[in-house]
């Protein structure tokens, strides 16, 4: 892959990222924005969404900043191709991540016996909230109202009747998001990921696959065929 490609693929993932975002911010009735090289929110998003999102490598911080409230707690900017210093506006680096592709002309892996569907009434995208937070007390992030966006799947996989990790796919143009990814117990992270790429390919035919992410999910992600394109920033405001 060129480094052409891969610039293309970062901001297409980036692109995919910030729809998810916006859609999430839309269940709470949150209208954000889309520039010509960010997205950007004037309210305060929802719990672990950026207040705003850059879309271009060359996005400078006059493109965005002056839209978004860092006068109250929590403001956080993606910096998606980690070329911004936000530092003398008052940020603090929060963590970097890997964004990550697969293609679609790659084999679906081998499932497990878990069972993946697709979480379609409030209250089972309240347990699967839940079981996304850890089990307790988890912030209002996800709303019903995703369920019905035709772009977004959320995917609860089970073992038997036992609710054991989930994602959530995203579709924009070309390409699927996987994001929200977790296991339930850690010693099932590889089967998730497994079901969780399986599922796309069938709720998603055909399409390529991004995403982000760090640590112990990019292995697994690595191991699932995904590949890393290049390193993204999250920025939290010092308030």
């Amino acid at each position: 892959m060129t480094s052409t490609e891969t610039t293309s693929l970062r901001a297409a993932a980036a692109r995919n990222n910030a729809d998810w975002c916006a859609s999430v911010s839309r269940s709470h009735g949150i209208r954000g924005t889309f520039g010509k090289t960010a997205w950007w929110s004037s309210r305060r998003t929802p719990p672990y969404y950026p207040d705003a999102f850059t879309l271009h490598h060359d996005t400078v911080p006059a493109d965005f900043l002056a839209e978004i409230d860092t006068t109250s707690p929590g403001c956080s900017v993606k910096d998606s191709f980690a070329t911004l210093d936000l530092t003398s506006s008052g940020f603090v680096e929060l963590f970097d991540a890997q964004w990550i592709h697969r293609p679609a002309g790659l084999p679906a892996p081998t499932t497990s016996a878990l069972r993946t569907e697709r979480v379609s009434t409030a209250d089972r995208l309240r347990d699967w909230q839940d079981a996304w937070h850890g089990g307790d007390a988890a912030p209002d992030v996800f709303r019903p109202a995703l369920l019905d966006d035709p772009s977004v799947r959320v995917l609860a996989v089970h073992d038997g009747k036992e609710l054991s990790g989930g994602a959530v796919l995203n579709r924009s143009t070309g390409l699927v998001g996987l994001s929200n990814l977790f296991a339930v117990s850690s010693n099932d992270a590889a089967a998730i990921w497994s079901s969780a790429i399986a599922a796309a390919t069938r709720h998603f035919p055909g399409l390529p696959l991004v995403g982000y992410e760090h640590g112990d999910d990019l292995a697994h992600a690595q191991a699932g065929g995904f590949t890393a394109l290049g390193t993204l920033r999250v920025w939290l405001h010092d308030s």
